[in-house]
């Protein structure tokens, strides 16, 4: 048995992180373009169909700056978060097409990556996007790499 063609369909999301799919079928995708020269093909052609649904993706506080005011007196100390870390969680299965059997499942494929928060929200938002797609590459080589064990 050989990976001779792969279908990669659009992952789908229950996420609130919109239109981040396209993006992550995108970079999965390459991962096996660049490395295996697996052809890519659409689900009716492809021998194997990599399913991958994405469930989770949060973000937490990772670190904080303590902060000093004094207003008529008054001081009062509050954190500011600097930092924080991004996870994301899916479910991921290969499956030969023709027989339906699942070559490999793994139920919530996790990885994390963090990311500098600052004052302005653009910036914030860039730099979640970055967090994002690092967090998609490192998941892209780990499927990569389990689908190809098995071949």
């Amino acid at each position: 048995i050989s990976l001779e063609s792969l279908a990669v369909p659009l992952m789908t999301s229950t996420s609130s992180e919109p239109g981040f799919e396209a993006t992550f079928t995108g970079i999965v995708r390459d991962e096996f373009i660049s490395h295996a020269r697996v052809p890519i093909l659409p689900a009716e052609e492809a021998r194997f169909t990599l399913f991958g649904r994405i469930h989770t993706i949060w973000t937490d506080p990772q670190s904080y700056s303590f902060l000093q005011q004094t207003i008529q007196g008054n001081t009062q100390f509050y954190e500011e978060t600097n930092r924080r870390r991004l996870r994301l969680a899916l479910d991921v299965s290969l499956v030969e097409r023709a027989t339906g059997k699942v070559v490999w499942r793994e139920e919530t494929m996790e990885t994390r990556a963090s990311y500098e928060v600052t004052n302005d929200p653009l910036v914030n938002q860039q730099n979640k996007g970055e967090a994002l797609e690092r967090v998609a590459r490192r998941l892209a080589q780990r499927i990569y790499m389990r689908t190809m064990e098995r071949f």
